[in-house]
């Protein structure tokens, strides 16, 4: 026990040596002092401490008027489509109309038996006919004192009910007939010659097809682009291109998809473009002025916002936010450049807010063919 005791009281001793001379910071031999006393450092003066500025290449903005494509899926539909039903049951007489016939307005499609509604009418003329007889004749006796006020009063009311019963009739025989209530094309018959129906039971389908109608729903962040009487493209599903007008843009959103129903009118004169048919829509929002960069000199502040590094006449760069119109094959379309700035295409990473900067400037062309050649990182 002795023996590991005197070692310990010797290690403690050395320990507090060492400790003593670590705090002294003695390190240096002698020569060393005399040579730090004999030759003391130079000051080192500020220029040579300071932050050499960094070059960065920049371009003048090219502002034009661009105009954001909003691309959507939609389908021909017809402008108006309408499924004819009798109107009272009977047997069918006569079809003014076959599949596929192009149609005017107010055509007979329909017409059913009705003998004992023809009748009807008959019997009503002559009794409105005889009802108008007795008033004249009452009225003249009444005028000359020899016929009752009362009496009068009940001539004017047969005379009233036998109008009545000639309309009621008339009416009748009218629902015997089946027109159409717009020109177009007979898209389907349902019903043969001879064969009974009820009343509301299915006759035959109209088209309207000129103008077709391509029927597409926008999502809630493009709709405020959309106005109605703009224009817009259409691809069908063939490959034709045509351009057509926006008639109608929803004001009430899907409850399902949140999405407003749009509709473009394109002209069918001859009827070559069908109902139901796939086609994507190309919607152009209003124009505005706008700058096509490189993607690569995008970048973010520290909150997240997204802008671009631009400078000014005092080659001091700063953060410009801005706003992402579109994504093209040529760079981002952006708005709220400054106009009056630069723009920082190579080097924006490097520098800061406030950086003064040594400046290459560019051509546009210049920056593209940098670009292009991926000079520009």
């Amino acid at each position: 026990m002795s023996f590991f005791t005197a070692h310990r009281v010797t290690a403690v001793v050395v320990l507090v040596a060492a400790a003593a001379w670590v705090v002294t910071g003695e390190f240096s031999s002698v020569g060393s002092q005399e040579v730090a006393t004999a030759e003391p450092a130079a000051p080192v003066s500020a220029a040579e401490i300071a932050t050499p500025q960094r070059t960065v290449a920049a371009v003048l903005p090219v502002f034009t008027d661009y105009a954001r494509e909003i691309r959507i899926s939609g389908a021909t539909a017809a402008d108006k489509l309408a499924v004819l039903a009798a109107r009272s049951a009977g047997i069918v007489q006569e079809l003014g109309v076959v599949q596929g016939q192009d149609i005017a307005a107010d055509t007979i499609v329909l017409r059913l038996e009705g003998s004992e509604v023809a009748a009807a009418v008959a019997t009503a003329k002559a009794s409105l006919a005889q009802a108008q007889e007795k008033l004249t004749v009452g009225q003249a006796l009444f005028d000359k004192g020899s016929l009752p006020e009362l009496e009068l009063t009940a001539r004017r009311t047969a005379m009233a009910a036998a109008e009545a019963q000639l309309s009621q009739a008339t009416a009748a025989q009218d629902r015997l007939l089946l027109r159409a209530p717009f020109a177009g094309t007979v898209d389907s018959v349902e019903v043969e010659l001879g064969e009974w129906v009820q009343a509301g039971t299915a006759i035959a389908t109209i088209l309207s097809l000129d103008p077709i109608v391509v029927k597409a729903e926008v999502s809630e962040r493009d709709v405020v682009f959309v106005a109605t009487g703009s224009k817009a493209k259409v691809r069908l599903v063939t490959g034709a291109e045509m351009e057509g007008t926006i008639r109608h843009v929803a004001q009430q959103a899907s409850d399902k998809t949140r999405t407003f129903a749009v509709e473009v009118a394109l002209p069918n004169a001859g009827k070559a473009i069908p109902s139901g048919m796939t086609a994507e829509v190309r919607l152009f929002a209003a124009p505005e002025s706008a700058v096509i960069v490189p993607r690569s000199i995008i970048t973010i502040s520290p909150d997240g916002v997204i802008g671009l590094r631009v400078v000014g006449a005092d080659n001091v760069a700063a953060f410009a936010p801005v706003t992402i119109l579109d994504d093209t094959e040529q760079g981002l379309v952006l708005a709220g450049v400054p106009a009056d700035k630069r723009v920082i295409v190579a080097g924006q990473d490097l520098v800061s807010d406030g950086d003064v900067v040594t400046v290459s400037e560019l051509t546009p062309a210049e920056a593209a063919a940098a670009q292009a050649a991926g000079a520009l990182k």
